[in-house]
């Protein structure tokens, strides 16, 4: 069936976002909204924003006034009736949703399409009490509608395949991808979701870096858009902690999942983010006032003979041709001298770790992070015992060229390591649970979340090879199950294929 009329239930901002795109895309869209004066509000902001995108010239005037007349505020929900699809963004709320389809499924015709935009519910749950199950599936956008250009079709166990293949066809009538995915704890992108943010928590929970540290390595060393904690500032915890705890418990507490007590506490004490003024960050008309400035490089003037060794040739030779770059003196022997500076390029260990395996001294030893980009930004960790002659020796040698520094607290993995690891080792779990094809998985992230890879193919940019060791030697150096590899990642990594390769069987 080609979907020509909808129905929308619930016009806040989320209900507006698909009514427009529909409208748009040539789509009748009535307008209904249980709270008086809603849908007339909802539609008034709508045509304001049409109106100035017009004036930008994004679409004629003649344009504009075809859109707005596709649209029709009704009176009751009865007058859905005759429309080939209705759509609900309501609260999340398990029994409100079930009440309302069972009240629609009493209106509409047997062929009507009835979905759901939960981003946390089971589509199955919220079919379960119609009598005519197959009719109904999950239709996820994300915020803002008509930019995050992803749409996820959710098959319940009793959707019938005509109901997806038709909402995958509306999709990319309205000019998004949509991709189908089962019906998961969290589906595909807010599944996804959890790596980032919650590796982020325990990292700063262990006291690793400080907030505005650990979202500049991501930021500037790893190039996410956002660090982790000022997007949980933005998305704010009222919403994103519910979800975290939601999704830990709908998959019996997996560990993968674990959310962090830290922001349980926030939101007992309503630091929930941007919105408030308050919560990893304060603000003030929606700026931050507080991040710490990057950190000042110590004046140096002396060099101790830098000693080099690395789990990869590849990185000892950028550190060399670099250090050669700055003037310093190279140690080349077998073992270092007893004043050198001892640097260390080592994946999944803190460097405690990393010096005890290579026999070398603690007080001397600085690890350094070579996973993201060496020309953006870099991050070194001394070991709980270095001098601080040498941490200042570190510090001002890499950022002899202008770059940022972050110097962290000993960790186990460091930060960018951490978090890309557990963002690559979840996808690949997705892709395993067959919850969609990896090309989706990776698609479907990249669009829903702004990462700049998809988040399998990342692991090839970075190497499956490293996102492996790190998160072997995590998992053997904490025994925490969080940090076990998936499968999938394993067996791709292990025979040097891409963590995009598709079994034939």
């Amino acid at each position: 069936m080609t979907i020509q009329s909808m129905a929308l239930i619930g016009t806040g901002v989320m209900g507006m976002g698909i009514a427009q795109i529909a409208a748009q895309a040539g789509l009748e869209v009535r307008l209904f909204d249980a709270k008086a004066g809603a849908a007339e509000a909802g539609l008034a902001k709508l045509k304001a924003t049409l109106e100035k995108l017009q004036a930008k010239g994004k679409f004629t005037e003649e344009v504009l006034n075809a859109t707005l007349a596709r649209f029709k505020i009704l009176n009751s929900i009865e007058e859905v009736v005759g429309v080939d699809l209705v759509v609900e963004a309501i609260i999340e709320n398990l029994d409100i949703k079930q009440g309302l389809f069972k009240q629609l499924e009493s209106i509409v015709s047997p062929e009507t399409i009835l979905a759901t935009n939960t981003s946390s519910l089971s589509v199955t749950a919220i079919a379960s009490n119609l009598e005519h199950q197959g009719r109904m599936a999950g239709f996820h956008f994300f915020n803002p509608v008509p930019l995050m250009k992803i749409v996820e079709v959710i098959a319940g166990l009793a959707t019938d395949e005509q109901v997806v293949a038709d909402l995958l066809e509306l999709a990319q009538h309205m000019g998004h991808f949509g991709v189908r995915t089962k019906d998961t704890p969290g589906f595909i992108v807010n599944h996804a979701g959890r790596a980032y943010g919650t590796e982020a928590l325990k990292i700063l929970g262990e006291g690793v870096a400080s907030v505005s540290e650990i979202d500049r390595i991501l930021r500037e060393g790893a190039g996410f858009r956002m660090g982790p904690l000022e997007l949980f500032d933005l998305t704010a915890l009222d919403v994103s902690h519910p979800v975290m705890e939601s999704i830990f418990n709908q998959y019996y507490q997996e560990d993968r999942y674990r959310p962090s007590a830290l922001t349980r506490q926030m939101l007992a004490g309503k630091k929930v983010g941007r919105k408030v003024g308050e919560g990893f960050y304060k603000y003030q008309d929606g700026q931050k006032t507080n991040e710490a400035p990057a950190q000042i490089a110590p004046e140096v003037t002396e060099f101790s003979p830098v000693w080099i060794k690395a789990d990869l040739e590849q990185d000892a030779s950028i550190l060399r041709d670099y250090i050669r770059e700055q003037g310093l003196v190279i140690d080349s022997a077998e073992t270092p001298a007893a004043d050198s500076l001892i640097l260390l390029a080592t994946y999944g260990e803190d460097t405690t770790t990393a010096a005890l395996r290579f026999d070398v001294d603690a007080t001397r030893a600085i690890s350094i992070d070579m996973l993201t980009d060496f020309a953006k930004h870099r991050t070194i960790m001394p070991s709980i015992a270095t001098q601080k002659a040498y941490i200042d020796q570190a510090h001002a040698l890499f950022a002899k060229n202008g770059h940022g520094v972050s110097v962290i607290a000993e960790s186990i993995g460091f930060v960018a390591q951490r978090v890309l690891a557990m963002v690559v080792n979840l996808a690949c779990d997705i892709a395993q649970q067959q919850i969609a094809t990896a090309a989706d998985v990776d698609k479907a992230v990249k669009l829903g979340l702004g990462y700049p890879h998809g988040p399998i193919s990342w692991g090839d940019v970075l190497g499956a090879e490293r996102i492996l060791l790190i998160l072997e030697r995590i998992l053997a150096n904490t025994g925490d199950q969080r940090y076990r590899p998936s499968p999938w990642l394993q067996r791709r990594a292990r025979l040097k294929l891409s963590l995009l390769h598709t079994a034939a069987v």
